[in-house]
């Protein structure tokens, strides 16, 4: 008896496996949708007219260039293998005619380099130059955050020690030495002294490195933490950012410390007498707190600019924008307003002009604008009224006669494009096409806005993916996708991170296969203002954004296109925890889930060693998925890379021991030396496949 119903379970199972394949019929691949080349690191160089990229197709990662006056692409490297080695932070020497790169991912805290292929030789991070006519790149050494003098010297980090080499190949490095873990910065305009950072745990130096003295000299240096310096443009003084300091008590640890204020402040400094003086300084409010989202941009917390101006990013109104105050001090003047956030910027040759994008008008979008360091002459150059186009990463070239950005709409990712600073500025792709014609644009569909409210009364933007083959009365199964972070915004086409341009591509491949796509951007995100990312009671201080999940599911189930009882959830990091707390709170209202690298329990994951009150620890821990396994009853799929450096792997270990001991149906699929955004294209390929396979079987058919 056993047997036979062994046997039938088998058969019913195989059914329902080979009916959701026959039923999920495709009309492109997921291979069509994710090998698309992901464009990225767009820079230009200073006194040419020249930019350079990077593009990664499949695995292949390779620097691709343009010059002026007609700017056809051509590929600059020939890397020909989807060998999980990452390419990076492009630098144009000062003439452009070479391009200073770094190939490889950084250190882990044990000092070991990524290693995604298993390679038993081991791989490390390594700094490269290429001639801008091509031929062999040459190895500098290894190391990263490469700076390029007027000379060619080239400075950068090697495990947190400061190292100089130059573009010639018979150069033989050497070590400037300097206590602390140490970041080179920018070279004077002279090329003769070197601007750096020195961190020394609770505390951090500005440093500044001579060349012809072979000396090193600090500015102001304080208790406090120093950080983001910038050179004036004569390289007589330094910029730079002071945070105070804080007791060593304080509770330490973005996702579980309380919600305190970050003040911080712009002090100046005499590169010769090494005299500092504060210029500005925030107020003591919560949102007068110091904007690290601007760290990771690449503008700049602060720039020295032309007429003696330094422009800095303040959320001081709730929303990030652009300020600019003498460097003398005085008055800050608001460059960017509204309820609308500036995103990543980047500054003209010349520095008189800023180019920066931003949502404003268009809250689930980016557009390029510029405005001068003044204040003056705030324009849009990109998107308007009707358009669908995404566009970021601008640059300028010299003369303010060019300008470049990537830009991508609902059905094809980003590209790169060129426009003249013109009133006629219709803009051109650039970038190479050879791609499109696999393809298959023309049958992806066009996300729809959506908007709902939480319980609570939070109002929650997401976007539809409708499939293109519903049809009135039909009752689909239904995805909800959650992104990581939590620091992101999910938009109404191809996204700019490379994470979530895969993300997109495989929400477009889901309702390719059937199934009613919603991906949402839950409290905690960018995009809506400081009080929306800063929601109280987040994470694992009560987990308040999963509200937005559950308001999610029951505005699916007012859908008549949706089966309510076969709704799923996907996402990976954060997304992975608020999957898991779907699964386990609400198996009810959430049918199966696919777990990428998530967080399952907040006071496990890195925080050994900080300063957590009890009481803010077993909150936390109450916050976490791993509080809800006993209520678990939906299905599950996980998905690791046990070299994770975001989300620790025992995690995921944690977690699927717990369910295994309720008894709840779970898969894995584990990726031996992969990180936490997958370096190899096979893995997410391998990654998506299996979670698209494990909805079909869950869910079932998805378009019964």
């Amino acid at each position: 008896m056993i047997r036979l119903r062994l046997a039938a379970v088998m058969f019913v199972g195989l059914t329902l496996f080979f009916a959701s394949k026959l039923c999920a019929q495709e009309s492109f691949t997921l291979e069509q949708v994710l090998g698309a080349p992901f464009t990225a690191d767009l820079v230009a160089a200073k006194n040419v007219n020249r930019v350079a990229w990077t593009s990664n197709q499949q695995g292949m990662r390779n620097i691709w260039v343009a010059e002026g006056p007609n700017f056809t692409a051509r590929q600059l490297t020939s890397y020909q293998q989807d060998d999980g080695i990452e390419l990076s932070q492009l630098r144009f020497s000062a003439d452009g005619n070479y391009v200073v790169y770094v190939r490889g991912e950084g250190q882990d805290s044990a000092g070991d380099y990524a290693n995604p292929t298993s390679n038993p030789v081991g791989q490390e991070q390594t700094v490269w130059a290429i001639s801008w006519n091509g031929g062999a790149p040459v190895k500098i050494d290894a190391g990263t955050a490469p700076t390029v003098s007027a000379q060619g010297r080239v400075a950068y980090a090697r495990s947190g020690e400061l190292w100089m080499s130059t573009l010639k190949e018979d150069e033989k490095p050497k070590q400037i030495v300097v206590r602390g873990k140490n970041r080179p910065v920018e070279w004077s305009s002279d090329g003769t002294r070197l601007l750096l950072v020195t961190n020394r745990g609770d505390h951090s130096f500005i440093g500044i490195y001579d060349v012809n003295a072979q000396t090193v000299k600090f500015l102001a240096p304080s208790v406090d933490t120093d950080k983001n310096p910038v050179w004036s443009p004569d390289s007589q003084r330094v910029a730079f950012v002071r945070q105070p300091a804080v007791p060593r008590d304080t509770p330490d640890g973005y996702f579980i410390e309380p919600d305190r204020p970050h003040p911080w402040a712009i002090w100046v400094a005499d590169v010769d007498s090494t005299v500092a003086r504060e210029i500005w300084h925030s107020g003591n409010a919560l949102q007068d707190s110091f904007p690290y989202m601007s760290e990771d941009t690449g503008g700049g917390v602060v720039r020295w600019e032309a007429d003696n101006r330094i422009v800095f990013a303040s959320e001081a109104d709730g929303w990030q924008h652009l300020y600019s105050i003498s460097a003398d001090g005085g008055a800050a003047k608001l460059l960017t307003a509204g309820n609308c956030e500036v995103e990543e910027w980047s500054f003209s040759p010349e520095r008189n002009t800023v180019y920066f994008n931003s949502n404003c008008g268009d809250i689930d979008r980016r557009h390029v604008w510029s405005v001068g360091v003044d204040g003056s002459g705030l324009r849009q150059w990109t998107g308007g009224k009707g358009e669908a186009g995404i566009e970021w990463d601008p640059v300028a070239l010299g003369g303010n006669r060019d300008l470049f950005y990537i830009a991508s709409d609902p059905t094809h990712p980003g590209r790169v494009f060129h426009s003249t600073l013109s009133e006629n500025h219709a803009a051109t792709e650039i970038s190479s096409t050879a791609w499109e014609s696999q393809f298959p644009a023309d049958k992806l569909v066009v996300p729809q806005p959506v908007i709902f409210h939480s319980v609570d009364g939070y109002e929650i933007h997401g976007q539809l993916f409708l499939p293109k083959d519903l049809k009135p009365g039909d009752k689909r199964a239904a995805l909800i996708f959650l992104h990581g972070g939590p620091m992101r915004q999910m938009l109404l086409g191809w996204h700019y991170m490379y994470y979530y341009a895969n993300a997109y591509a495989m929400n477009q491949y889901l309702a390719n296969r059937g199934y009613v796509v919603l991906s949402i951007n839950y409290r905690s995100g960018i995009g809506y203002g400081r009080a929306f990312r800063e929601a109280p009671g987040r994470a694992g201080r009560g987990a308040s954004e999963y509200q937005d999940v559950v308001a999610a599911g029951k505005y699916l189930q007012t859908r008549a296109d949706v089966d309510g009882q076969r709704i799923g959830l996907w996402g990976g990091s954060y997304g992975g925890f608020l999957t898991a707390l779907g699964l386990g709170h609400n198996s009810d209202l959430f049918a199966a889930g696919v777990d990428f690298h998530g967080v399952h329990d907040w006071p496990a994951d890195n925080w050994e060693g900080k300063h957590i009150p009890p009481d803010l620890v077993q909150l936390a821990h109450d916050s976490s998925p791993v509080s809800a396994v006993s209520t678990w009853k939906s299905p599950v799929l996980f998905i690791h890379g046990d070299d994770d450096r975001n989300v620790m792997f025992s995690q995921t270990v944690d977690l699927v021991a717990r369910l295994r001991a309720q008894g709840v149906y779970l898969e894995q699929l584990i990726f031996p030396d992969e990180v936490h955004d997958f370096l190899l294209y096979s893995s997410w390929e391998k990654g998506y496949a299996a979670g698209a396979n494990f909805f079909d079987r869950k869910l079932g058919p998805p378009q019964k």
